[in-house]
């Protein structure tokens, strides 16, 4: 690209920017937060034109109530169907940012385990604010809904949806928590062979349906393994995730292994990966399906 384009652009950015921040009422309140990593985002009122910069941050926005601020986002962005609907600024790991000065934004919602740091500290140079979400647990989904609801201006909706979020956590704790342990292997991917470890949120809804992660101890929080590892663990169900909502065909592989306890009692079992990989409120749709699951391994267990 033309590098003094690019600077047009840029300068036309900045000045947006400074115009948007004088022609602010008086009386909008400021808005303060700190952000999943500790740092402070200050706003001179709450976000008009918001920037996702990752599939699950699009989607707590929509379900904070903040879909009408949300201008731009990034690729996989597909849910809501609104959302697919909306300008691309590139992938949450490869931002265009031209792209993201010509939607001129006053806020960029960033993902910190997945975003590049150079490309979010070249927004920063812009001038642009950036708030950054980071879940890890299931209450943290909760937290940053309301999170989304303060940023946007949208704290009721907000909250209202961390609460029917919160309240349907705990009936599924209530329900399934307590149940007869399953050893669980959760397989992220094939080639390399993925799971996840015990600090994952995926762990989190693992022991919120009663499961035990066979590789929980791992210190990695997304670590590659051996085959080997797996058989020596040998867990009591596999749950496989993939790429989209087919079931893949490697999660089948693992009966050739007649000796693993979850091959024998075909306990083999996918949820697709949007349902429990990404940090949303639809992750307790992913969770309520391992819920089930976990029960129909407990029923092929022998009496007694």
């Amino acid at each position: 690209m033309d590098t003094r384009r690019m600077h047009r652009r840029l300068l036309a950015f900045l000045a947006a920017c400074t115009a948007l921040l004088i022609s602010v009422p008086a009386f909008s309140a400021p808005v303060r937060i700190v952000d999943d990593t500790g740092q402070e985002v200050v706003l001179p009122r709450p976000a008009q034109r918001i920037i996702a910069l990752a599939p699950h941050v699009t989607e707590v926005l929509f379900a904070a109530g903040a879909d009408e601020r949300v201008v731009g986002v990034v690729a996989y962005s597909d849910y809501p169907e609104e959302a697919t609907r909306l300008p691309q600024v590139g992938g949450y790991t490869q931002l265009d940012l031209e792209a993201v000065a010509a939607l001129r934004p006053d806020l960029v919602v960033g993902w910190a385990g997945g975003n590049r740091a150079a490309s979010l500290d070249k927004l920063r140079a812009l001038g642009v604010p950036i708030y950054l979400n980071d879940p890890h647990s299931l209450d943290d989904v909760a937290r940053s809904l309301e999170a989304m609801g303060i940023l946007a201006g949208t704290e009721a909706a907000a909250r209202a949806a961390a609460e029917a979020f919160r309240a349907r956590r705990a009936a599924l704790a209530e329900r399934y928590a307590s149940r007869p342990p399953v050893r669980l292997f959760y397989q992220v991917w094939d080639r390399p062979l993925m799971t996840v470890n015990g600090q994952h949120l995926i762990s989190d809804a693992i022991r919120l349906c009663g499961g035990e992660n066979v590789f929980a101890d791992l210190p990695q929080i997304a670590p590659t393994l051996s085959t080997e590892a797996v058989l020596l663990a040998d867990p009591e169900v596999i749950l496989a995730s993939g790429m989209d909502q087919a079931r893949p065909e490697w999660l089948d592989n693992w009966r050739n292994w007649k000796e693993l306890l979850a091959s024998r009692n075909d306990n083999l079992y996918f949820v697709p990966p949007q349902l429990l990989q990404r940090h949303t409120p639809r992750l307790l749709d992913g969770a309520e399906r391992m819920c089930v699951f976990l029960e129909e391994a407990r029923a092929k267990r022998p009496a007694g």
